[in-house]
């Protein structure tokens, strides 16, 4: 028997190319664990755990990750309001570092020392594992089939995987394949590639798995509230009046609602870290709630300095940090510190309705006092002194004066339309 090229844990999903991977890593030489994540995915994890050592992996371990997913990813990205080019609640990108974590601990207890991935080479996971595996093991070896060129010019398409996998006798599914490629988790599922790569192609409607859709959702509306402390969850309560506590469970019963309702498709085309343009289509229903109802919250808690610079600094680095990989850096954990801080004041209860598709905020309550009714009231001064702002006016003027005194000593009387905007003709 040759000797062992050394002890590789693979981040092993079930499917095809996860499946031919394993037994692609056995035929090189290498010991091979079939690792899997549970963060929530609709997954017959037992099937995936026979199969994997029906291929031949030495062992197979389950984690399950779902609550360190929820109270360290989810919730701190939805105290800072994460969102890629302002729509993209970054689902995939969350799951990412639990999973790599997972696999560096159980490879560490295993003596793995290499880790491996079935990630594409164009895609933007393989950053986000290799630079998760580094920041957590700077000396972990890593094995990336689909970019070494003996793995990739072997199984150029599908049916090479087709061949390989009847010859090493992987059992492949026999139902007829979804022209897409999917990722699931707790906090949503993703659609890509295949028929979706054509930007202009309107999703089929068998395809959205998650949600219903919002023209066939409920006539009726269902209303929920959820209570924050510290800019964190910490109560839903339902139509019915049951009232969930607990983290996990909470983020459950948001998408089980707004499942039911239609809420939190979208269809977008973004940038990939590496550089290319890609389509994605994605459902978050729990996710997209959650967001809304803490949004409304700090607009009636957060100061408004403190809410701008977040939205400037953290906001934007932690979406960014996050979908590039980089949560395991020096940046991270400076920006990350922040979060604490924005949010000692976003604290209470925001009412909520679903109605097809659509999340609508019905009130909001809190006890932290920024907000004076008396004072906004247009029907009473309220403590207000309305001569106040004359000099409030004079001196924000004074810049903007001394502007247009400028642009008239030098013949321009003011900007008009037609400096500003190119013409269409």
């Amino acid at each position: 028997m040759p000797s062992s090229k050394g002890r590789v844990l693979l981040a092993y999903s079930g499917g095809l190319d996860t499946s031919c991977i394993l037994a692609w890593l056995i035929e090189q030489g290498y010991e091979t664990v079939a690792f899997m994540a549970d963060v929530g995915q609709e997954e017959d994890f037992e099937a995936a755990r026979a199969k994997a050592l029906k291929v031949g992996a030495e062992k197979f371990i389950l984690e399950d990750l779902r609550r360190e997913f929820v109270e360290e990813l989810i919730y701190p990205a939805i105290q800072a309001n994460c969102i890629y080019e302002n729509v993209y609640l970054l689902g995939t990108s969350l799951a990412r570092p639990v999973i790599a974590r997972g696999m560096i601990a159980v490879a560490e207890r295993e003596g793995c020392d290499f880790v491996s991935h079935g990630c594409t080479g164009k895609g933007n996971d393989q950053v986000r594992f290799e630079l998760a595996f580094y920041g957590l093991k700077p000396d972990i070896k890593v094995i990336a089939p689909w970019r070494i060129p003996e793995f990739y010019t072997r199984f150029a398409g599908r049916q090479a995987l087709l061949a390989f996998a009847a010859e090493k006798s992987i059992p492949v599914q026999q139902t007829a394949a979804k022209p897409w490629s999917t990722d699931e988790n707790l906090f949503h599922i993703s659609y890509e590639a295949g028929i979706l790569e054509e930007p202009d192609t309107t999703p089929p409607a068998d395809m959205w798995k998650l949600t219903v859709a919002p023209e066939d959702a409920p006539d009726a509306p269902e209303r929920l509230s959820i209570e924050f402390k510290a800019g964190l969850p910490v109560k839903v309560t339902l139509a019915d009046g049951k009232a969930v506590t607990d983290a996990v469970d909470m983020f459950l019963e948001l998408n089980r609602v707004a499942r039911k309702h239609g809420v939190g498709r979208i269809d977008i085309v973004e940038n990939r870290f590496i550089g290319v343009k890609s389509r994605g289509c994605y459902e978050s229903p729990g996710a997209t709630v959650l967001r809304a109802a803490h949004v409304d919250l700090e607009g009636l808690t957060l100061d408004r300095n403190v809410r701008a610079l977040r939205d400037q600094f953290v906001t934007v680095e932690l979406s960014r940090i996050l979908y590039n990989g980089h949560f395991f850096t020096p940046e991270s954990e400076f920006v990350r510190s922040a979060i604490p801080a924005s949010q000692r004041t976003v604290n209470g209860v925001v009412r909520l309705k679903l109605y097809k598709g659509n999340v609508v905020v019905e009130g909001r309550s809190s006890d932290e006092g920024l907000y004076d009714a008396q004072q906004s009231s247009m029907d009473e001064l309220g403590g207000f002194e309305p001569t106040d702002t004359s000099g409030f006016i004079q001196i924000e003027s004074i810049r903007i004066k001394k502007w247009a005194q400028a642009n008239a000593r030098k013949g321009q009387a003011g900007v008009q339309p037609k400096d500003v905007y190119v013409s269409r003709t």
